[in-house]
């Protein structure tokens, strides 16, 4: 159940009043500020009632516990969410996955066994519910009846991408988490596209280690994945890769990966993964 002050958080932002992180940290950063915002909280107090979904601030003790790593201008204030959300105070326990969302077989297969090494050793997969690497994620931890966390860049009542609506509703029924930081539609297109790369952030922030599978490097394609990684460097995760400098190298689907190989990110073998996990 949700406090007082998250309903008064939430409302401001379905208001209007409350639009960024940058607004919310620069003028409303303490309860008392929030309490003076002169605002009719009876209707989404209502809204919440008939809503699939819970709400928390970061007022509220069971907020999730924000690493000392990350930046102010980083850190959410509220989230939206169906599931076990204790799951966000388990980073020890959290392994994100990222990649292309239109990989091929034999990544899919070289994914698969990485995931179901990580899963067989008890830890949550972390994703963003999208196409491809995301969704192979989350489906082999569904599958295996293993937790899994995904960060949506959607509104709950508008999960994206839609076809994964069902997905989204199995990791909630498996004991997993499905959460977002946005409770109103995006206002352009613009907006819209920036939510994606916010979401990168908080799949390093709440996780141990981040993986990429796949990655084009900037400007040669679906190139996402570059925001979780540059993330997680600056918040001092472990990165780790996958990547056969034989079969791989000079692939453009493994752009980033291969930039990567000058940056202190691991290559997964049948030995580092032992250190993942």
């Amino acid at each position: 159940m949700y406090s007082q002050i998250a309903l008064r958080i939430y409302s401001a932002v379905c208001e209007g009043l409350i639009t960024t992180r940058n607004v919310f940290w620069k003028n409303f950063s303490t309860e008392e500020k929030i309490n003076a915002l002169d605002i009719d909280t009876e209707k989404y107090e209502q809204k919440l009632k008939n809503a699939d979904f819970d709400i928390v601030c970061c007022f509220d003790k069971n907020f999730p516990k924000i690493p000392k790593s990350v930046p102010e201008k980083d850190r959410p204030f509220l989230f939206v969410y169906r599931g076990n959300l204790s799951l966000l105070n388990e980073i020890e326990n959290n392994i994100a996955v990222i990649g292309v969302k239109e990989p091929d077989k034999n990544i899919v297969l070289r994914e698969k066994k990485i995931v179901s090494k990580i899963i067989e050793n008890g830890f949550s997969v972390v994703s963003g519910l999208a196409d491809g690497c995301d969704t192979v994620a989350h489906t082999e931890s569904v599958k295996n009846s293993c937790k899994t966390i995904a960060f949506l860049p959607s509104t709950l009542n508008k999960i994206y991408p839609p076809k994964n609506f069902g997905l989204s509703q199995k990791i909630v029924e498996n004991g997993g988490l499905v959460v977002s930081e946005y409770v109103v539609e995006p206002k352009s297109r613009g907006e819209g596209i920036s939510r994606f790369v916010e979401r990168d952030r908080l799949q390093a922030m709440f996780s141990k280690v981040v993986v990429l599978i796949a990655s084009y490097r900037y400007g040669e394609g679906d190139s996402g994945s570059r925001h979780a990684m540059q993330k997680a460097k600056i918040y001092g995760k472990q990165r780790f890769m996958m990547f056969d400098k034989q079969k791989d190298f000079g692939k453009t689907i493994f752009g980033l990966n291969q930039d990567l190989l000058n940056e202190d990110v691991t290559i997964l073998t049948e030995k580092s993964i032992s250190k993942l996990v």
